[in-house]
């Protein structure tokens, strides 16, 4: 029997525990529970969402914030229902709620910001150069980006649909599934050419055994 207590405790990747994504401010401040029905499928999916895609961008980048994370089918329904900007739990798109579908139906995502870039586009940078830097670096299936914070939706799923779009001008779908970006390779590189290599954050490294004084 999981108590939220003992499900805030999962580590989902190098980086990552649950505790991150099961904050929200609609359940905080509506009262309404935000608890997975199924928390085993919630942690399957979450530890793929984490390592393959938030775990390369913490280590190349640094922080990664989670905005919005994991959200219940009940706590989203209520969002849904009351304006809250919560999509329907039947959209194919709604990323938050982890603990559904089977297979390559299975889907998981979060609302993240990432900081380092996020001063950079309220100076006037272009959103679209940490967009094509993920579609060339990680296995993401949808990009979705809004103007507050240059935050944006990244979701994983077992066989990804790599779709950008953007709230942000130029507003609309960049690039559909199964389609190829308008720009080159050597283009798309041109436009993060400054950004840190990949993976290039060194984090300290872990001894094989605790030497140290008891």
């Amino acid at each position: 029997m999981w108590s939220l207590e003992t499900l805030g405790r999962v580590r989902l990747s190098k980086y990552f525990f649950m505790r991150e994504f099961l904050y929200s401010e609609i359940s905080n401040f509506h009262e309404h529970a935000n608890i997975p029905e199924n928390p085993d499928l919630a942690i399957e999916v979450g530890r793929a969402f984490c390592t393959e895609l938030l775990d390369p961008l913490h280590e190349t980048f640094g922080c990664v914030t989670v905005r919005s994370g994991y959200r219940s089918p009940s706590l989203n329904t209520y969002g849904n229902e009351n304006k809250l900007n919560c999509a329907r739990n039947d959209y194919p798109g709604e990323c938050h709620i982890w603990d559904r579908g089977e297979g390559d139906q299975r889907i998981g995502g979060a609302s993240i910001v990432i900081p380092w870039f996020a001063d950079q586009n309220a100076q006037g940078r272009d959103w679209r150069d940490l967009a094509y830097w993920i579609h060339d670096h990680i296995p993401y299936s949808e990009q979705w980006y809004f103007p507050k914070l240059a935050a944006f939706n990244l979701t994983w799923e077992p066989r990804p649909r790599r779709t950008i779009s953007s709230y942000i001008a130029p507003r609309g779908k960049l690039l559909a599934a199964g389609a190829e970006p308008e720009e080159t390779l050597r283009q798309r590189q041109s436009r993060y050419a400054d950004f840190p290599p990949f993976k290039g954050v060194k984090q300290p490294a872990i001894p094989d055994e605790w030497t140290g004084d008891s």
